[in-house]
């Protein structure tokens, strides 16, 4: 006998809520920018502290590309009065101090990259944050940001992505040719067992359970409002559960021990699990915390098709359970940092003490990561 509609919800419902942050199983959608996004931040010691110069004149730089071929460039450079930028080793923009350029015709490539460079300091080498992949919808750069000293995260050295389980072989040689090396799977055995990671050849596999032993997202929630908290206690747990700081300990030394990166953490839909782990990561290198948020809530966007469609099949009162799940909201990773006040006292106190990231090792991160 064939289960009803409503029955396959509710078994989809819950087999969501097991997966750790409690979201839909990863769909291969069609993709769309991520907006600039901000948000209030939390208190950490280095917000409204005045960026220090640097080297780099840039305090912003970003490449869009759009699903036509053409790139959008955008720039900001203090003290310069000329800006140009080269993709493959020749001239495709020009301009001021400050400046807008379309560029198209440009050849295929895995990822097109930009060198901004002014006429008086150090340029920036920069690509679009998300790598374009047939099997996953959320695998993107970690860099790319400034941070508070006017330093920034260098690209193409760390990446973040929903599941693996649905690369091609496309995808695959992609990430062998991104030079990625070493993976960190945050998902639960459950995950790992139902949808085993395809990984590029060479790359070192390892298993990075956050909720290991936790025995959280056992119960379905009732209601949006249960469907809510249990997103803020899971980002709680991720703070300060034995598995949260065993996994993310992984993650920090992998990055740390790494000279021949790229890196990759991911969960299943890169988000929550994921969202942690870059946030911990942007916020150790010194981005502003707006920023860290912005990066974060661009999963709304990435995952956007994915998530529209799991909720389509839903009946309404069941998709407005759902939908806090399938979300990330600022009040998800605020209550991560929420924590990180409660347990730790300072965030440089939860690397130390939570993360087992002293101050010797957070300083090589800063020179293997930062630019300028």
């Amino acid at each position: 006998m064939q289960s009803s509609p409503t029955a396959n919800s509710l078994k989809g419902m819950k087999k969501a809520l097991l997966a750790a942050t409690v979201v839909a199983s990863a769909l291969t959608a069609s993709l769309v920018a991520a907006p600039a996004a901000s948000a209030t931040g939390w208190d950490l010691p280095w917000n409204n502290h005045h960026s220090r110069t640097t080297s780099i004149p840039f305090t912003e730089a970003t490449v869009t590309a759009g699903a036509d071929g053409r790139f959008t460039l955008k720039w900001k450079a203090q003290g310069t009065k000329r800006v140009e930028i080269k993709a493959n080793g020749k001239v495709v923009a020009k301009g001021g101090a400050q400046g807008t350029a379309v560029v198209s015709g440009l050849p295929a490539a895995d990822r097109q990259w930009f060198d901004f460079e002014p006429d008086r300091g150090e340029g920036l080498r920069l690509a679009d944050r998300l790598i374009k992949l047939e099997g996953a919808v959320n695998f993107r750069d970690a860099g790319g940001y400034r941070t508070t000293t006017g330093q920034w995260v260098k690209m193409g050295e760390v990446y973040r992505s929903d599941a693996l389980n649905k690369l091609t072989a496309a995808d695959l040689a992609k990430l062998q040719r991104l030079r990625v090396k070493n993976v960190f799977d945050l998902r639960m055995e459950s995950e790992r067992t139902t949808d085993p990671d395809k990984v590029p050849a060479g790359a070192k596999y390892t298993v990075a359970d956050v909720f290991a032993g936790s025995g959280s997202f056992q119960a379905l929630p009732k209601s949006p409002d249960e469907a809510v908290k249990a997103m803020v206690d899971a980002e709680k747990a991720m703070v300060s559960g034995e598995g949260g700081k065993k996994a993310y300990n992984q993650v920090f030394e992998g990055l740390e021990r790494d000279r021949d990166r790229a890196v990759l953490f991911h969960c299943t839909a890169g988000k929550d699990r994921t969202g942690w782990a870059n946030a911990a990561l942007l916020t150790a290198l010194g981005v502003p915390s707006d920023t860290v948020m912005a990066d974060y809530l661009a999963s709304n966007d990435y995952r956007k098709a994915a998530n529209d469609a799991v909720l389509s099949h839903l009946p309404a009162p069941q998709a407005a359970v759902y939908k806090p799940m399938l979300d990330v909201r600022a009040e998800y990773l605020n209550s991560g940092y929420d924590e990180v006040k409660a347990k730790y006292g300072t965030f440089d106190r939860y690397l130390k003490d939570g993360l087992g990231v002293d101050s010797r090792e957070l300083k090589q991160l800063k020179k293997d990561l930062l630019v300028g």
